[in-house]
């Protein structure tokens, strides 16, 4: 029997967090995607704790949503930047790596995070 959507996000991603964690030198940028929001998260998660943090309701912004992911990416890099962060290992949470994903993916580089 298949695995409903949701189902099948949690499969992947359970596996994807076996080998992705993140350290205090390299902490792990974590990807949540509602139907209307999307949030990006620093995390160190050897001392459990959130480094830096963005989302689109914080923005307020009014273009589309893979352009809101853009958005979020930089502010995200920014904000470890100012932490003192460089690297991160990319968490993309069990989505497909494309489309807001994607896209906030390359807001972060371009916002200077090496992945």
């Amino acid at each position: 029997m298949a695995f409903s959507k949701s189902a099948r996000r949690i499969k992947i991603r359970r596996r994807i967090r076996k080998t992705v964690n993140g350290t205090a030198l390299r902490p792990r940028l974590s990807v949540f995607r509602s139907n209307k929001e999307i949030y990006a998260q620093v995390i160190n998660d050897v001392d459990g704790v959130t480094i830096a943090s963005a989302s689109s309701r914080e923005l307020k912004s009014t273009a589309g949503k893979v352009e809101v992911a853009k958005e979020v990416g930089i502010a995200v890099a920014a904000k470890a930047k100012a932490a003192g962060i460089e690297s991160v290992s990319f968490d993309r949470g069990g989505y497909l790596y494309h489309g807001r994903v994607l896209s906030l993916a390359e807001g972060a580089r371009e916002g200077g995070l090496k992945f």
